[in-house]
């Protein structure tokens, strides 16, 4: 077994579907935008599916919850339809306003129509097969970061998003075929290296932390509720947002755009407050 190097690798994966017919116009848009309750609800409850399905169960895994900051974060970056990870994931708190640490998995996939958030997760999780829990490490030549992400316990935050590609998406084998790409953002990042993704144990939360602790399918949901500052500033000078709360920063390859000071959190936020 190798040992789980995750820092600084790009941890995606390539769904090709070839059965499913094109899309015709590149204007169509399948797919539900960051808002759509049920979207929400299908990327937090298969995230929870398999966090409370850990083989060997876990006994501190946190129940996971929607975060707005960082469904924003996986949009802007979705946008670039570029299969690589988010070149500003490692900057304290330039992706996420409240978290310093925010980990991340991509899928993408033509035709668009492949794209379903199960179906992008599934073979996430099918990683679980390449890694050795006792080892803490993948399979020689294999991959298993996106599963150790999904899984890891302290990470008790999500926000994804789906963008569909016309032109194709960057760095993959069909970046000249309509594509799609889906995002998902974590917090607080797991990956972390050397440490395994959750502690193992016989009785079901049995490490959850919290006077009002509750297990509910084995995951921990001892949780207070916050707000966010409104608003958030920490824009760097001379850096506009536009109305879509993008930051437009220039490099080398490409312009990229990303989510800036213009955050605005309205809605009260879940916060476990063990977890910095």
């Amino acid at each position: 077994m190798g040992q789980l190097l995750l820092q600084g690798l790009l941890w995606a994966a390539i769904f090709l579907g070839s059965s499913v017919p094109n899309i015709e116009s590149s204007e169509y848009n399948p797919f539900p935008g960051i808002t759509d309750k049920k979207f929400i609800d299908d990327c937090v409850r298969i995230h929870n599916d398999n966090r409370s399905s850990v083989n060997p169960p876990a006994r501190n895994m946190l129940y996971m919850t929607w975060d707005e900051g960082l469904a924003i974060t996986a949009r802007a970056w979705a946008r670039h339809c570029d299969f690589q990870h988010n070149i500003y994931l490692k900057e304290v708190r330039r992706v996420h306003p409240v978290f310093s640490s925010v980990g991340e998995n991509i899928w993408a996939g033509y035709p668009p129509s492949t794209f379903s958030v199960m179906r992008a997760m599934d073979l996430w999780v099918k990683e679980v097969n390449d890694y050795s829990y006792p080892s803490n490490g993948c399979r020689q030549g294999k991959m298993c970061g996106h599963y150790t992400q999904v899984v890891w316990a302290t990470s008790y935050k999500v926000g994804c998003a789906v963008q569909i590609c016309p032109n194709g998406v960057d760095r993959t084998s069909f970046s000249d075929k309509e594509g799609a790409i889906f995002v998902c953002n974590y917090a607080e990042a797991g990956n972390v290296v050397g440490m395994l993704p959750y502690q193992n144990g016989l009785e079901e939360c049995s490490s959850c932390e919290g006077a009002n602790n509750q297990c509910q399918a084995k995951l921990c949901r001892e949780s207070v509720s916050y707000r966010f500052p409104h608003p958030i500033k920490y824009q760097d000078a001379g850096q506009p947002c536009d109305g879509l709360n993008v930051q437009h920063i220039p490099s080398q390859h490409h312009q990229y755009s990303f989510p800036c000071a213009c955050y605005t959190f309205n809605t009260t936020q879940y916060h476990f407050p063990f977890v910095t």
